[in-house]
């Protein structure tokens, strides 16, 4: 499916390519244009869901790869002794899914008896899906369209508030993006190794100061965004004797990992520390007026995340909403359990209002990245063009 983009004012879709396969200037002009101006505002956050991790340059699992590792090859057999030959694998497509197999195990060991291999098939899942999402080998390849992300973000003025990026995905992509760059991260760990999360350092941070004269001026450090990893990392550890204490480490295993691993229990343990203070900055970011959000490969799956979005769309006058997808066209036509319900709510509250107030893009995440305008300051010419059309009521590009 080609790239293109929703206009919710004539309920129409624009394609990036002519009848006749040729580019549609109209198409990229329209797309950049509505970014900048949603871009402008003072406050902006991004959720990334797996799709930013997804295709073939980046090649991060999809869930259907998270199934397959847990209950082929080598696993095969752990999955036959804790399900049972008639119960293994069903050929009911609907059931092969990582994320309710995963959550039948874990009620099964509240409930069942002689749980001993269900919690050993368990574990084993646990460790293939944190091996599955070490994936980065060649950063610079498999990093193009983060890297371009994260640097065309960080060019905001300084004294604008930071980005703040809030991601699902265990990868990390996106911090090693900026590493790349050059471009520090907070990301709620002290600077100090071991590594501790502390979620005071959110509301640090960075500044330059001239440190030969005595000066009292500062200027905060350029390219300085805040990450907020919803569900946790593969380098997220929690110590085994004192719960409370997250560190930051390399090759983590997964009976020590601070990981929300793929299961219907997500809801609850997000309200389990670090994962309820992020969720909490997430939804107060949400309220936060002159807020723009991009939401980049997120298929609104998970409740605890997408009420406080729809709430935040509802309530909240000044807040411009940017969603990109690979298949939004096809979501907004399918009905659950085939796509989310939110994919229907949102459409719907577009064509009601019928502005740019929700963007709709179908393209994948690197296609994304590519249409995303420079943020830089744009030329005393521009600001009096644009302040002029605001004020003969012209188009707002």
């Amino acid at each position: 499916m080609g790239n293109k983009y929703y206009n919710s004012s004539e309920d129409t879709w624009v394609d990036a390519l002519k009848d006749d396969g040729t580019e549609n200037d109209y198409f990229e002009t329209e797309i950049k244009n509505k970014l900048k101006s949603a871009l402008q505002m003072p406050n902006i956050m991004v959720l990334a869901g797996s799709g930013t991790s997804l295709g073939d340059v980046v090649n991060g699992p999809k869930m259907w790869d998270l199934w397959l590792a847990c209950t082929t090859e080598d696993m095969e057999k752990t999955a036959k002794d804790c399900f049972g030959e008639s119960k293994y694998i069903s050929e009911d497509i609907k059931n092969q899914n990582i994320e309710v197999c995963l959550s039948h195990c874990e009620a099964y060991l509240q409930v069942g008896e002689e749980t001993e291999k269900t919690e050993l098939f368990l574990n084993e899942c646990k460790k293939l899906i944190l091996k599955k999402c070490r994936f980065i080998n060649d950063k610079d390849t498999q990093l193009v369209g983060h890297k371009e992300f994260i640097r065309k973000l960080a060019r905001r003025k300084s004294k604008d508030p930071r980005v703040k990026l809030f991601t699902t995905n265990y990868d990390t992509c996106f911090e090693d993006a900026a590493g790349l760059l050059g471009i520090t991260v907070i990301d709620g760990f002290s600077f100090s190794i071991p590594r501790i999360y502390d979620a005071r350092f959110f509301d640090m941070d960075i500044v330059r100061r001239n440190t030969t004269t005595s000066s009292t001026n500062i200027h905060y450090l350029e390219g300085v965004y805040q990450l907020y990893k919803l569900h946790g990392s593969t380098n997220w550890s929690r110590d085994s004797d004192s719960p409370y204490i997250i560190k930051q480490e390399e090759n983590v295993e997964a009976e020590d990992s601070c990981m929300i691993f793929p299961a219907k229990g997500k809801y609850q343990q997000s309200y389990i520390q670090p994962h309820l203070e992020l969720i909490a900055r997430f939804s107060q970011s949400l309220r936060e007026p002159n807020t723009c959000l991009i939401i980049a490969g997120f298929g609104f799956n998970d409740d605890h995340l997408s009420e406080p979005i729809l709430s935040a769309i509802l309530s909240n006058p000044h807040l411009k909403v940017i969603i990109v997808s690979t298949s939004i066209e096809n979501d907004f036509d399918a009905t659950p359990p085939k796509t989310s319900k939110y994919w229907k709510i949102f459409k719907k509250i577009a064509d009601d209002r019928k502005n740019d107030e929700i963007i709709f893009i179908n393209c994948d995440f690197q296609q994304f990245s590519s249409l995303i305008p420079d943020l830089t300051a744009l030329s005393p010419a521009e600001n009096l063009h644009e302040n002029m059309k605001k004020l003969f009521g012209g188009t707002h590009a």
